[in-house]
């Protein structure tokens, strides 16, 4: 065990797999398969992946609702897979849950549902009565602390759920799938929500998503998980801009438009076309993101490249750019294409060659 990453991570995944028995006329099924990964303290990390994929198994032992069968999974240095019961249930009070349906207790209005972790708790009314309505200014919903979880809006239900889930002052959050319920506009504003309890408290988010936009739109780190493994992991700007494994490259393209026309992708082969263009992918990170870089091509090499998609888009407030371009002549033109890019400091990469 690395002893600075101990000191720094919130939660600690170690070599952590799990298998659910068999049923009668089943096979065993393995969630996941060896997961080691650290959750910075007070960041938010990601965790995306097709449905499946083995998340929600993930989030649910690091508050012990679901044990390890193998491995350790450590939180504020404590490890919660070798807990008893007894020691669970207090452990589980620094950790706030928000759910994809809310999880609202329906009988309840927007006061008692945040209230709810609080009475369990045994804290006196005075108390109870304070820490909601200072939620509840947090939330923006002081207007709404008498209604009932039917007389609110999707995102309105969801901010009593992350109001209820930081009644007791969590040092930890996880987020399991909380904004898949939401139409895109509440999506944003739940993010951003989310973004400034991050910064303003201080709380490590653990984000479970199958949505590449919600991760760019607040993730700091990011992990891919897929078939229950860790497939990559990093920086989430250094994910968007430079992924490395399939699924990755194709939640990237999926979310931010990097993809060939269907002409082109349809007629994209492995080898030279003889009179055809070499497809050169170009990535721009950061300051290089609007550097006119085709027309400093054309003027000091004479090349004219052919556009074929592109796109300019941010990670954090950090710009980066994609531009697809076909090169004509052959390999010397193309070499000359390639190196003049890399000179520059940006990433190129030769996807093919079509007619």
């Amino acid at each position: 065990m690395n002893p600075s990453s101990s000191d720094t991570a919130a939660i600690r995944f170690i070599n952590v797999s799990k298998v659910f028995a068999a049923g009668d006329n089943d096979k065993a099924f393995t969630a996941l398969k060896s997961v080691s990964l650290d959750v910075p303290r007070g960041s938010i990390q990601g965790v995306i992946g097709r449905s499946g994929a083995g998340k929600s198994t993930l989030v649910r032992l690091v508050n012990g609702l679901e044990k390890p069968t193998s491995g350790q999974v450590i939180v504020d240095g404590v490890d919660i897979s070798a807990l008893p019961e007894r020691r669970l249930r207090v452990m589980r009070r620094p950790i706030g849950m928000i759910f994809q349906l809310f999880n609202l207790l329906s009988s309840r209005t927007v006061f008692d549902n945040i209230a709810f972790p609080l009475e369990i708790s045994g804290a006196a009314k005075s108390a109870i009565r304070a820490r909601v309505n200072e939620l509840a200014e947090l939330v923006g919903l002081t207007d709404k602390i008498d209604r009932y979880p039917a007389e609110l809006s999707g995102g309105q239900k969801q901010r009593v759920g992350i109001a209820r889930a930081l009644a007791n002052n969590p040092k930890i959050l996880l987020s399991d799938e909380a904004t898949s319920a939401l139409d895109p506009e509440t999506t944003q504003s739940i993010l951003e929500l989310l973004l400034r309890i991050n910064r303003e408290l201080g709380l490590t988010i653990l984000l479970i998503t199958h949505e590449m936009a919600v991760i760019r739109a607040i993730a700091q780190q990011v992990a891919v998980i897929d078939g229950g493994e860790i497939v990559e992991r990093g920086s989430a700007f250094d994910v968007f801009t430079r992924p490395r494994h399939p699924l990755t490259r194709l939640f990237v393209s999926q979310e931010t438009g990097q993809v060939l026309p269907s002409y082109f992708a349809a007629h994209m082969r492995g080898e030279p076309v003889a009179g055809g263009q070499a497809v050169v992918k170009i990535g721009f990170r950061g300051p290089n993101a609007t550097t006119p870089v085709l027309a400093r091509l054309a003027r000091e090499h004479a090349i004219m490249p052919n556009i074929m998609s592109g796109t300019v888009d941010e990670v954090g407030g950090t710009p980066f750019g994609t531009l697809v371009i076909g090169i004509s002549g052959g390999e010397e033109p193309l070499r000359r294409t390639l190196t003049f890019l890399t000179d520059l400091d940006l990433d190129a990469e030769v996807l093919g060659y079509v007619p």
